[in-house]
């Protein structure tokens, strides 16, 4: 090989890779980064890199922002009729327009400010229900789950029971039997109350959570971590919220997220079928709204329906896909695979 040959030769080997081991570089800077990050850093990151999660998070973000801020958002009040352009003209079943960007109901009121205010009422009684009842099944399950024997059989019976029936039958049944216990009323008010019916949700909501907690606490249980840590003593409160609790967060983050959107949708049959919050009370839910449009959709007031409906389903995909995030962030499964 000649003298010219050989130094093109050797051009072209740092030519080519050079950017290797530019590659290897950047692949072990991040490695490098990855290492330095808390698990919790790492569990954030994780979850803003799901394009649906953090999509739905942005879109939630700005729904509730809007939820809060009603009176800047909306036109109009609840129930507060809109005045007609033309004088003498009826406000009643108006069609999509610059005084009413959403239409109007039988009443001539603006459907877009009643959609952001029964959306309030929505996640009022999704996010309540939720958090209750997962206070109510993390407790229960993880006891039922460290402790096993007579405990832990008698709350897989008693959830089995409930499940075996239908849902909205067993939650008619419940909601009716529980009207009628009069030292109830002064707590969480009346049927068609939000608390009441925040209540019956979360009789209904902590059963699954419990199930889930109580499977991954038997799981956990038998690992060597935990029989250290009950082999130096350590009490069961400890062993639940030092160990069993934090290894358990993705599940019950699901969970929570998962009964969030259980409550809303039922709450929209409850009013759907007329046994939702009081429409006399001053407020109302996303629910309602579909119930009131039963009848208009029938006459041709498309907008009655599709505009509630359509908010329905997207706070139900965007909780989902919240859930969705949650679960790959923080199931280790799913980050060893990765």
């Amino acid at each position: 090989m000649s003298q010219h040959e050989l130094v093109e030769s050797t051009i072209e080997y740092e030519r080519t890779h050079d950017g290797v081991d530019d590659v290897l570089l950047d692949d072990e800077a991040v490695g490098l980064t990855t290492a330095s990050m808390s698990p919790r850093q790492m569990a954030v990151r994780r979850y803003f890199r799901h394009k649906g999660a953090f999509m739905a998070t942005i879109l939630m973000a700005i729904m509730i922002i809007f939820v809060i801020l009603t009176p800047i958002t909306t036109r109009y009040g609840v129930n507060e009729a809109i005045f007609p352009a033309e004088p003498g003209k009826p406000n009643s079943y108006l069609s999509p327009r610059s005084e009413a960007w959403f239409g109007t109901d039988t009443i001539g009121r603006d459907i877009y400010s009643r959609l952001i205010y029964g959306l309030r009422v929505s996640l009022i009684i999704g996010i309540s229900s939720a958090i209750f009842a997962t206070i109510v099944g993390v407790t229960v399950g993880s006891i039922a789950g460290l402790r096993g024997g007579r405990f832990d059989d008698g709350l897989m019976r008693v959830t089995d029971i409930f499940l075996a029936f239908p849902f909205l039958v067993a939650l008619l049944v419940v909601r009716n039997f529980l009207g009628e216990l009069a030292f109830l009323e002064p707590i969480v008010g009346e049927r068609t109350s939000i608390r009441f019916i925040i209540l019956l949700f979360v009789i209904f909501g902590w059963m699954g959570v419990a199930r889930l907690v109580r499977g991954s606490v038997l799981a956990l249980k038998e690992r060597e971590f935990v029989e250290a840590s009950r082999a130096l003593g350590a009490s069961h409160t400890r062993v639940i919220f030092k160990h069993l609790l934090p290894n358990s967060i993705g599940p019950i983050l699901v969970a929570a997220t998962n009964a969030v959107v259980a409550a809303i949708i039922g709450e929209a049959t409850l009013s759907f079928f007329g046994f939702g919050p009081d429409a006399g009370s001053g407020d109302t839910s996303l629910g309602l709204l579909v119930g009131e449009a039963r009848g208009a959709v029938l006459a041709g007031y498309w907008w009655m329906i599709v505009f509630p409906c359509s908010l329905l389903v997207l706070v139900a995909l965007c909780i989902n896909f919240i859930g969705d995030g949650l679960r790959d962030a923080t199931d280790p499964k799913l980050v060893q695979g990765g």
